[in-house]
């Protein structure tokens, strides 16, 4: 893959929510009357938009968007998206496609992940979102995921000299980057995309009754994803003196909001948090012994994640497994800001 793009070093600048003037916004200069640019993720679970500007070196969000759609629910039983995902989705691609034309947004682009990828009617989706809100997808690569989230969050990887992990964990497969971060972008040394996220791996090796059975599925889906991941695990070096890991998605930010104790979620306290290892271990060996009623009364978990975050512990655990890193840091940032950054890039002056 090499480096993860041509540019030079960029800070992400604060983000502010909508309408809101960003702090110590600079002097009005040839960015002031900027378009704004666009940025959608569409996942196995989750569909994402960020609408930002050009702000000093990086960008002010100044719209965004977040629903779960579960668009691979039934996919591994069937290898189609559903007619319920479908509807589901395009609800969502019709706020989306509103905000864009309100936001007045001149350069986007729209990206669909594994759930497109594996479905036999992804392709049919596709042309049927494009007829329906006018925003075409691009169905990516996992390769070309795993380089949009590196790109996103790389800011965030702990200072060291050792190669890093940054894993992205979603609803129908993980990606794993290992980064070289000595340059002033990172250059990246290996990857590796299993075809695990937390829908499919729930749908495929979730449930159990009662807690021994719960935390026998628990053991099911650990296994399925270490199997998953062996080869690349037997690529990884092995005299990293201090492993330094980076994760970017729905499981490890709401695990940093279970580890805050947060009554709600709270991006500004969870974007860069650094959690031990040990103690998101003890939050997901809590987590796959609860019922579903259960870990849905944890307020920054809820009735929408319940079902799935059980699923996305067993990937996490899986990964600590083979990256033993002391410490683990949480990116709420990844594919959307990746495409923003490429985005300003090419149209930069």
């Amino acid at each position: 893959m090499g480096d993860m793009s041509t540019q030079g070093p960029q800070r992400q600048a604060p983000v502010t929510g909508p309408d809101r003037p960003a702090a110590n916004r600079p002097q009005r200069g040839r960015w002031s009357n900027a378009h704004a640019f666009a940025a959608l993720d569409l996942g196995t679970n989750n569909c994402r938009l960020l609408i930002a500007r050009p702000q000093g070196e990086g960008f002010a969000v100044i719209d965004a968007f977040s629903r779960i759609v579960r668009l691979g629910e039934g996919l591994a039983a069937s290898n189609r998206l559903s007619d319920a995902a479908i509807d589901r989705t395009l609800a969502a691609l019709r706020i989306c496609a509103d905000k864009l034309k309100r936001r007045n947004v001149t350069l986007a682009r729209s990206v669909a992940t594994e759930a497109c990828r594996r479905a036999e009617n992804g392709a049919e989706f596709i042309a049927r979102a494009y007829a329906e809100t006018g925003i075409h997808l691009d169905i990516i690569s996992a390769e070309e995921e795993a380089r949009l989230a590196v790109l996103g969050c790389h800011a965030l990887i702990e200072p060291g000299d050792d190669p890093a992990l940054i894993f992205d964990i979603g609803g129908g497969s993980t990606e794993l980057v290992l980064v070289d971060t000595a340059g002033p972008v990172p250059r990246v040394l290996d990857w590796h995309s299993a075809p695990w996220g937390v829908v499919s791996l729930t749908e495929s090796a979730g449930g159990g009754d009662g807690r021994e059975g719960r935390l026998a599925a628990y053991a099911r889906m650990r296994a399925l994803v270490a199997e998953s991941v062996a080869s690349f695990a037997a690529r990884l070096p092995r005299d990293v003196g201090r492993p330094r890991l980076l994760g970017t998605s729905g499981t490890v930010t709401t695990l940093g909001s279970v580890h805050l104790g947060l009554s709600q979620y709270d991006r500004s306290a969870v974007d860069g948090l650094i959690v031990p290892a040990a103690a998101m271990r003890r939050i997901s060996a809590d987590l796959a012994g609860m019922a579903v009623n259960e870990r849905a009364g944890l307020a920054c978990i809820g009735h929408e994640r319940a079902d799935l975050v059980v699923a996305g512990c067993a990937i996490l655990e899986t990964i600590m497994d083979l990256w033993p890193a002391e410490r683990i840091g949480i990116a709420d940032r990844g594919i959307r800001e990746g495409i923003l950054r490429r985005l300003m890039g090419a149209a930069r002056p």
